[in-house]
Order: C-alpha cells, then sequence, then structure tokens
C-alpha cells in the first residue's frame, strides 16, 4: 500500500520559478516514486504578485489534479505591492483560509510544510495531529530573519519587539517537527541555533539535462554581437538594485556591452522606471520555463547583485541555473555567505562586495577579453553544479530519507 504525503505550499505547480518550481518536481518525483501526493496550495501569484488571469474567475477554493497529485487550493490575499504588514495579510489570509482544505485530507503518514510560510508549519502539525502522521518543515527561506535584513520591518523598536515574538514563534513551531530541512550548509547552521529537531541538508537542485549549453540556441533576448551580461530571476526586496544601478551607470558609455534584465516582481516597475535612460540596457518580461535553458546559456556574464546584509538567511536558487549554464557569474554580497563560498570553492566566476565596483569593473573586462578564461570559468561552474546539486543526486537522497522516517 502506498505511503500518503501532504505538502503544504503557497507555491506550487503551475508556477515554475524558485518555491513554486522546487515544491512542483519534488512533489512530481515523490508521486512518481511510489508515493501518494496531495498539496494544499494557494493560487498561483509569483512573481508578478497577482492572481494569475486564468485563476482570477474561480472561486474561493479550487481542487485540481496535476498528473497523479491532488491539488487543494485557496484563493489567497496577494497585495499588488507587497508591504510588511501586506505579507503579513497574505499569510493569515493563507493560513486561516486552509483550514478547510486540511479537512479534505482523508490520510496522510507525512506532512511537509514548505516555509514559507513559517505558518505552514503550524498547518502541517495540526494535521499531522489528526491523522497522527509525522512532520517535516523543508525551509527555503528563513523570513523573519529575511524580513530584518532586508529592511521590510523599519524601526529599531519595532524590530526588537517583533524579533522577540516572532523567532519564539518559529522555535516553537520547529521544535514539534520530526525534522527539519534546508537548502544551504549556512542555513543548517542557523537552523541549529533555532531548533533541537532533527536537522537534514535537502538542497535545491539543477537538471543538467534540461540546463544544457550544449544544445542550447541563441536566445532572442540575447542574439547580438556585444558582450552580454544577464539578471534573470525576481526583481524584489532581496537583491541590491541600488548597487545594480550604480554598475550599470559606470558603463553606460559602453557600446560594445550590453545589460539584459529578464524578470518580474514586487520592486519591477521601480527598476524599469529607472533603466529608461540608459541605451544599453534592456528589460524583459519573464520567458517561458522551456526557453530558460536557451537564455541562461547566451548570456556571456551572469549577474547578481545581492544585499551585503543577507548572509545566511537564503540561498539564491537561480545561481544553480546561472552556473549550470557553462557561463562565469558576477556576484556581490555578503563575503561570509555561502554563495561566496560556492563561486569560490567552484572556480565558476567571482564574488565581491558591492561597495568593490573597480574590481568589478575589471572582472567584467577580464571576461569581455579573455574567451578562453571566460570559457574555463564556466566549465568550472557546470562541473560544480553537477557534481553537488544534480536533481537525480539530491531527489533520491529525499526519497530514502522520507521512507527511513516512515519506517521508524
Amino acid at each position: 500500500m502506498k505511503k500518503k504525503i501532504t505538502i503544504i505550499s503557497i507555491n506550487f505547480y503551475p508556477e515554475d520559478t524558485s518555491t513554486g518550481l522546487y515544491t512542483s518536481q519534488m512533489a512530481e518525483f515523490l508521486s512518481e516514486n511510489g508515493f501518494e501526493v496531495s498539496v494544499i496550495t494557494g493560487f498561483p501569484y509569483y512573481p508578478q504578485w497577482e492572481i494569475w488571469e486564468d485563476y482570477k474567475s474561480k472561486g474561493s477554493y479550487l481542487e485540481e489534479d496535476h498528473k497523479t497529485i491532488k491539488i487543494y487550493r485557496f484563493k489567497q490575499y496577494t497585495p499588488s505591492n507587497p508591504s510588511f504588514l501586506k505579507r503579513i495579510r497574505q499569510i493569515l489570509s493563507f493560513t486561516f483560509g486552509s483550514f478547510k482544505n486540511l479537512r479534505k485530507i482523508k490520510e496522510t503518514d507525512l506532512v511537509i510544510a514548505i516555509v514559507p510560510f513559517t505558518s505552514n508549519i503550524y498547518l502541517a502539525q495540526k494535521l499531522a495531529k489528526r491523522k497522527k502522521a509525522k512532520v517535516w518543515t523543508h525551509i527555503q527561506d528563513f523570513e523573519f530573519d529575511a524580513a530584518f535584513e532586508s529592511g521590510v520591518i523599519k524601526g529599531k523598536f519595532v524590530q526588537k519587539i517583533m524579533s522577540k515574538v516572532l523567532y519564539f514563534v518559529e522555535s516553537s513551531l520547529l521544535n514539534k517537527s520530526n525534522i527539519v530541512s534546508t537548502i544551504s550548509f549556512s542555513m543548517i547552521e542557523k537552523a541549529k541555533r533555532k531548533t533541537k529537531s532533527e536537522i537534514y541538508y535537502f538542497p535545491n537542485w539543477i537538471d543538467e539535462n534540461f540546463v544544457n549549453p550544449e544544445e542550447s540556441k541563441p536566445h532572442r533576448y540575447l542574439n547580438g554581437d556585444k558582450f552580454k551580461l544577464l539578471y534573470s530571476g525576481n526583481i524584489g526586496a532581496k537583491q541590491d538594485w541600488e548597487s545594480f544601478l550604480r554598475f550599470v551607470e559606470l558603463i553606460k558609455d559602453r557600446e560594445d556591452m550590453e545589460v539584459v534584465v529578464v524578470g518580474d516582481g514586487a520592486r519591477k516597475d521601480w527598476l524599469v522606471s529607472k533603466l529608461e535612460n540608459y541605451s544599453n540596457v534592456k528589460y524583459y518580461p519573464p520567458v517561458p520555463y522551456e526557453e530558460l535553458p536557451d537564455l541562461l546559456c547566451s548570456a556571456d556574464l551572469h549577474l547578481l547583485f545581492q544585499k551585503d546584509s543577507v548572509v545566511d538567511t537564503v540561498m539564491p536558487s537561480k545561481l544553480l541555473g546561472m552556473m549550470a549554464s557553462a557561463r562565469p557569474s558576477l556576484v556581490t554580497g555578503n563575503k561570509n555567505s555561502e554563495v561566496a563560498k560556492i563561486l569560490n570553492e567552484s572556480q565558476g566566476g567571482a564574488f565581491f562586495s558591492p561597495q568593490d565596483f573597480d574590481e568589478i569593473l575589471n572582472f567584467v573586462e577580464k571576461m569581455k577579453n579573455d574567451k578562453s578564461l571566460r570559457t574555463q570559468y564556466g566549465l568550472n561552474a557546470r562541473k560544480y553544479i553537477i557534481e553537488n546539486f544534480s536533481k537525480t543526486k539530491v531527489l533520491n537522497g529525499l526519497k530514502e530519507k522520507i521512507n527511513s522516517i516512515l519506517s521508524d
């Protein structure tokens, strides 16, 4: 008899970026490998921060089937311009709206809560208690830490009060989980400081057969003769757009270079308005998922500007695709972060503090002028990613761990 798994996540298919992509691929893998999978989720809204057009006319609750996966949706409140308070409202909306969907799960052996939202752990524990199931909490983002570090929560006094309350709630929920997993070693260390539960390393992954530079074609966004610098991903609060704009300003007269930004998110309109005066910078909306390999492999150099205040709170999954494309990456942020460690270990690019513009410009120039070095960096990056983040390796490890937990 098949073991039954319930996944609780605000993001799921048809979302095909970030947490939605990984949660969907995990659910598909588990359903294809001997488990009966149900998902309690919201209506798709990311990265546009707007309920998708095909779902706007649907009612508050919706049941769907995706392959062999049963999906139970609630139409959560979704702010077009998310602030801290609006995000709280979204969390509460999804949490309370999902109570009804919990009752639709008749049997389950394991409940997997995906964070964000931290409140999903509460939902998972509520369901698990009723069904005598185990709880696995998987952390994609430490959302409370991310809120403080990225400046979403304003005011020192408010931060002090909020941090005590939120961290107490977070720790209490994690301690009631049978197992807690997260996506990087630095986040593992943070998790150890927050909970006494068993910790498991469960990184995001890349399908190296999907992102394959040997089979890619030039993408229409990046098909010119200029040196092409690409940022592809969410345009939100975790990226350091001020440093990115400073970089763009410094190369604005370089007619031999072209910066391409592809993405959507809460700060998209603001960023696009800032880029209007730069003739060598282009913005495009996100590409369909099947076009992503061609896009990534058409770049000469990938860009990722992160805030240096963010150290061990998140691990940007976009880095995996960047490196799998066999193209070098230029990343800024905190030099103590895991991203810095990965780039340094792999020799697949270069990591800088956001203020080091002279070094950043020198690296760009070096990558532009030395094609053999650029090629070597790219090959190093792809080799490292395949060895450490292969989809087959990561998900087979997950299956073994789940079987072990359910056999106890």
